[in-house]
């Protein structure tokens, strides 16, 4: 296993973490209609705990133990992922672990802080849920810019966060960003306290490559999830003989390519099977998962693939909103996935879970035509991709 500088903590974190979202699960029971009918009303954030689920542990924990024997030492859990059973399920598992050799993280979700003293009472609950005595890394969970400012400085969880250090509740406090990539240098330097920072980053979304740079000058550890893109980076594609033509299958690219910059100190993944497992660990056993080169060549190819493709849409969505209510980014998206990087299977799955109006409702008003900085023909160009996209 490779270990990198945790920012200016002075932990050696392995290159990779342990996302404890997707661990493997058993359907116990069937939810009754009147069950269903009280859940339409509930947040999406309460609608996640499920009692009809559990962790199937007889998989979950042995599979967590052998991510540690392998080197391990990074477990990222939060309240709500697993139906609500992932932080308990991590906890019994940290039981068979030299706690001392291991980093845990978890998360308090915003949706629970209602005032300054929900801090406290979160962190408490989630201690005694997973059976711990303190918390390496405590988030800030899934925070942009309003919630920075309508909560966490509004309710100054600063001093909170400060009196949980005291206590020696948690060792460090962090932060994982869903926002506005250019809202990061704001947060942190209004919060000022932060030891690392937990953001999206992989080859289909780049927006945060300047702020990763940014933080690791600034002593932060930077962790980065969805390294495989959420999942659209782990089917079959020839993406990586397009990028660097190499044979790598497209999640190991992917993760090659996060490891690949040298500002993040860990990527963490979704392991839900003992598979995933061992293949992550041997990108991860590797010095340089990618040379600085192949790095860059990686990273300029998917900007100029898409420049090349007969329909270039950056998704700058200047074309929305439509009249008629198509999404028109999201299908010209799917399209780009099937056509320029060749990840079809994720371009199918795209199409099936559009959301948006036909295409076939689109009166070729030209309002989207009007407004492409890009030039295209949009109501043109919709019903050519709608055609192509349907046959796959």
């Amino acid at each position: 296993m490779i270990y990198r500088e945790m920012g200016k903590t002075g932990k050696k974190i392995s290159a990779l973490g342990f996302g404890c979202m997707r661990l493997p699960e058993i359907k116990i029971a069937e939810m009754s209609d009147a069950e269903k009918k009280a859940r339409e009303s509930l947040s999406w954030y309460e609608a996640q705990r499920d009692d009809t689920w559990v962790v199937d542990e007889e998989k979950a924990i042995p599979m967590l133990k052998a991510a540690y024997d392998a080197g391990i030492n990074y477990f990222d859990t939060a309240m709500f992922y697993c139906h609500f059973k992932s932080q308990a399920t991590l906890g019994k598992a940290v039981k068979l672990m030299d706690r001392e050799k291991i980093m845990v993280s978890t998360k308090i979700p915003m949706d629970e802080v209602r005032e300054s003293s929900d801090f406290m009472r979160v962190l408490n609950h989630q201690l005694k849920l997973m059976d711990l005595d303190y918390i390496d890394f405590y988030h800030l969970h899934g925070i942009n810019k309003d919630v920075f400012d309508d909560k966490i400085m509004a309710f100054n969880l600063k001093k909170e966060a400060q009196k949980a250090l005291d206590e020696g509740l948690i060792k460090h406090i962090s932060f994982s960003f869903h926002g506005a990539a250019k809202d990061v240098p704001y947060i942190v330097e209004t919060f000022e306290m932060f030891s690392s920072a937990l953001l999206q980053y992989n080859l289909l979304d780049r927006s945060n490559e300047e702020n990763i740079k940014y933080l690791a000058d600034k002593g932060i550890g930077v962790v980065i999830m969805g390294p495989v893109g959420g999942g659209r980076l782990s089917v079959p594609s020839e993406l990586s003989e397009k990028l660097l033509g190499k044979n790598f299958s497209t999640p190991e690219l992917a993760l090659r390519f996060v490891l690949g910059n040298k500002n993040v100190s860990s990527a963490i993944s979704g392991m839900g099977d003992m598979t995933m497992l061992e293949n992550n660990l041997k990108v991860a056993e590797i010095p340089e998962p990618m040379t600085e080169d192949d790095f860059n060549k990686a990273a300029l190819m998917m900007v100029e693939l898409k420049k090349l493709s007969d329909l270039y849409c950056t998704g700058c969505n200047y074309c929305m909103p439509c009249p008629k209510q198509i999404n028109i980014p999201q299908i010209f998206n799917a399209y780009t996935y099937h056509n320029v990087y060749g990840l079809t299977a994720q371009a199918k799955n795209m199409w099936r879970g559009y959301g948006g109006a036909p295409v076939s409702d689109c009166i070729e008003c030209g309002q989207c035509n009007e407004k492409c900085p890009q030039g295209i023909k949009v109501a043109e160009k919709l019903k050519e991709v709608d055609e192509v996209l349907s046959a796959l």
